[in-house]
């Protein structure tokens, strides 16, 4: 599975931007996927994930109620809607999947496959 992550860009804080990942590859509709960020001289952490066999989605505590992952299969592209966007949320957003599970997982070394990040900044 190819991963590739776009719509990343520069944005005022409370402002809002839409990620992207498109996938291709292996049947996508198959795997947990997931969104990862890593701030300046921060480790990389979990941020959404939704499975692959009914939709729940998981989110960090610091981000649910302000992003929302969903999944369109048919394009094979996951998406990360974020909004009310803090200078806390800048860093590298990356996608990832996880194949034999169909729930996402927090810890990063759970995935098998990754996207080759996109930048967030957002501006006080």
């Amino acid at each position: 599975v190819q991963l590739v992550d776009s719509g990343g860009g520069l944005v005022q804080a409370g402002g809002s931007l839409r990620l992207s990942c498109a996938a291709s590859g292996r049947p996508f509709s198959a795997y947990a996927m997931a969104w990862f960020r890593q701030g300046p001289g921060k480790e990389r952490e979990f941020v959404a994930g939704i499975s692959w066999s009914d939709d729940s989605t998981y989110y960090a505590d610091s981000v649910r109620g302000r992003f929302t992952i969903s999944r369109d299969d048919a394009k094979n592209t996951v998406y990360l809607q974020m909004n009310s966007l803090e200078p806390e949320d800048t860093g590298v957003y990356y996608c990832s999947a996880r194949r034999g599970s169909y729930r996402p997982s927090p810890r990063s070394y759970d995935y098998d496959y990754w996207g080759q990040g996109t930048q967030v900044t957002v501006s006080s």
